[in-house]
């Protein structure tokens, strides 16, 4: 699962922090595994992005609703005219696939970086070259992994990632192929806005797609997501 924060400076990069503990709230009450990868902050405030590895039963079968432009509206903290601003956040979810998983991955197509790692991990990370960010350079797919205790485990947990992202890419265009053949056009979108968070000056949470919704905002931020889980669900299984 990977988090980015979208264009809009501090604003964003709180948001994505914010969705990042929502998210790591909600698979702590269902006793599931975390296992961070790879995590961007920045100086002043929030996270540029996060990958994270969330392990238990039925985790991506739940998660994948949450793919997509998370939207926040909100009275800014950073803003000393306390002036009202809308920050995004995109949320990517895939599968982990099992080691012998036969997705072709050419080397002559990877470009391969190292780079001193800037997570946790003491002064033996922070003085080699531990982090490896591998690009796929047909596709554009960029993954990092940095938090591993080696260079060697960080860069065959970055190909997992890879495979599990070029997965996903596959079975996303065979689904448009699908569609297209069936004259299906719908509304949303990969990577389109799903949910809306509103804090002022009202206080909402809407999903887009199945237009579930509820105004305790704060306890969907806790981690309380699963009504918005089974009512993506419940609208898949019905389109």
């Amino acid at each position: 699962m990977t988090v980015h924060a979208g264009a809009g400076g501090l604003d964003s990069q709180d948001w994505a922090e914010i969705l990042y503990r929502m998210y790591l709230r909600w698979a702590e009450k269902r006793g599931y595994r975390i296992n961070v990868l790879d995590l961007l902050q920045d100086e002043e405030a929030g996270i540029k992005s996060v990958t994270f590895l969330v392990e238990g039963l039925n985790a991506h079968g739940f998660l994948k609703s949450e793919r997509g432009v998370h939207r926040l509206v909100r009275i800014s903290p950073f803003d000393t005219a306390k002036r009202r601003h809308t920050s995004f956040a995109s949320v990517d979810v895939c599968p982990e696939l099992p080691e012998d998983a036969e997705i072709e991955i050419r080397s002559e197509d990877l470009r391969v970086d190292t780079f001193r790692s800037s997570g946790a991990g003491g002064q033996h990370v922070n003085m080699t070259d531990s982090a490896v960010r591998i690009t796929h350079l047909p596709s554009g797919i960029v993954v990092s992994c940095q938090n591993e205790r080696s260079q060697h485990m960080n860069r065959h947990m970055a190909m997992q990632i890879l495979k599990s992202r070029l997965y996903e890419k596959l079975m996303q265009e065979k689904q448009d192929t699908l569609d297209a053949l069936q004259g299906e056009k719908k509304e949303i979108s990969w990577g389109s806005q799903i949910r809306s968070y509103v804090l002022h000056p009202y206080t909402l949470v809407k999903d887009h797609r199945t237009d579930h919704e509820t105004g305790n905002v704060q306890g969907v931020l806790d981690g309380q997501i699963d009504d918005f889980i089974l009512a993506y669900l419940k609208w898949r299984n019905l389109s």
